[in-house]
């Protein structure tokens, strides 16, 4: 739901009411990841996908119908449902998608209107909400901010309530949507429950260092790709708004002191395409030693010795060396500033995805990977 944040921000502004189908849970090869949305409001507009076009028609449908009827439901489409075909789910893979109705007397509106503010603005926040469990608990929702405090209920169970915002704050730090699995106890509800934590958090951070040609490709590139982009050079002649337009930020700075300053964290990409050795060693040394996702540098094979042979001199240790994705890209054979800004990206997307970047034609991967590991969590009995 919350991947829709500002569309479904101006409905509830407006006042529309509507009813949001999410995906919870994906088996085998599904296109959309737990969280994605597709909302259907009381005039018909819709907005969102929940399969990429598999199965939107039948959802859409169960949409007008909560809306209707105003219960929260539950459906699975898969393969070997009879009526797979005639939803067009024939790809193989499963989906379990939550139906909730937010309607103006919706338990779950107003949560459901303060965390769209909240993710409208660009900050973090998770949405909690039941998906298997006792009937009384369907509908409601739980907003949790990242130092731990929460809005709403699950239903009136406020030791539930403590033990689902702890599990979602810890999400929320690693800017996941997973679901969480809680065996039977009393003091929660007395049953099995099932909990979909829907994270939204900040785009995450590209830093591309060198302004360079190649890096104004890359900076396109990256914006597809819904990164927050900067530009880091030395140079005021090149490090230009009018030479990078679509970057959000651009920093005339030596890019060593830059980084130093600046904030990273875990899904933070540093980019290094400076090629130039004043440059690029004493950025390294830094970067290679801070928690980020990935961290690649641009050269020629016989740059790339020279600079490993400067960087181990400069105290940079192999295990610290092995992060480094040099030459920078995957071998697509690039040569403009283009094709080589998508054999960046690609990289970018195989390392954070867990993706091999072999071709799926004649190979046997799977076709969708998410390198975040399991979706599935188990709580047991909380303290």
């Amino acid at each position: 739901m919350l991947d829709i944040a500002d569309e479904l921000n101006r409905w509830v502004e407006q006042g529309r009411e509507f009813a949001v189908a999410t995906v919870v849970a994906v088996g085998g090869s599904a296109p959309r990841q737990p969280g994605a949305a597709l909302a259907v409001d009381s005039e018909g507009t819709a907005i969102g996908s929940v399969s990429g076009g598999c199965v939107e028609g039948a959802v859409y449908e169960l949409c007008r119908q909560a809306l209707d009827d105003g219960e929260t439901v539950l459906e699975r489409f898969g393969y070997s449902d009879e009526d797979a075909f005639a939803v067009g789910l024939t790809c193989g893979g499963v989906i379990d998608i939550l139906i909730t109705p937010v309607g103006a007397g919706s338990a779950a509106r107003p949560v459901f209107a303060a965390a769209l503010a909240v993710a409208a603005r660009g900050e973090a926040a998770a949405v909690a909400r039941v998906t298997e469990g006792p009937a009384e608990l369907m509908g409601h929702a739980l907003l949790v901010h990242p130092g731990g405090g929460y809005e709403g209920a699950l239903g009136g169970h406020p030791e539930l309530d403590r033990a689902v915002a702890e599990e979602a704050v810890a999400l929320l730090d690693a800017g996941r949507t997973a679901t969480l699995s809680l065996g039977a106890d009393g003091r929660l509800c007395g049953q099995p429950l099932t909990v979909l934590v829907e994270s939204s958090v900040p785009a995450p951070r590209m830093i591309v260092f060198g302004a360079i040609d190649f890096a104004a490709a890359l900076v396109r590139v990256g914006k597809f790709l819904n990164y927050h982009v900067t530009v880091c050079d030395a140079r005021p002649v090149f490090a230009t708004r009018t030479r990078f337009p679509d970057a959000d930020e651009i920093a005339v700075e030596w890019p060593h002191r830059y980084l130093e300053r600046t904030a990273v964290d875990p899904r933070t990409v540093l980019c290094v395409l400076t090629h130039d050795a004043k440059f690029d060693i004493p950025l390294l040394e830094r970067a290679l030693r801070m928690p980020v996702a990935y961290v690649g540098a641009m050269g020629s094979r016989r740059t790339h010795l020279d600079r490993n042979r400067r960087l181990r001199e400069a105290g940079v240790s192999e295990l610290e060396l092995n992060r480094l994705r040099s030459p920078i890209g995957l071998d697509l054979g690039a040569r403009t500033p283009e094709e080589t800004a998508l054999s960046i990206a690609a990289e970018i997307v195989a390392n954070r995805r867990g993706g091999s970047g072999v071709p799926l034609a004649g190979a046997h991967t799977p076709i969708h990977h998410d390198g975040s590991g399991p979706t599935g969590r188990r709580i047991g009995s909380v303290a």
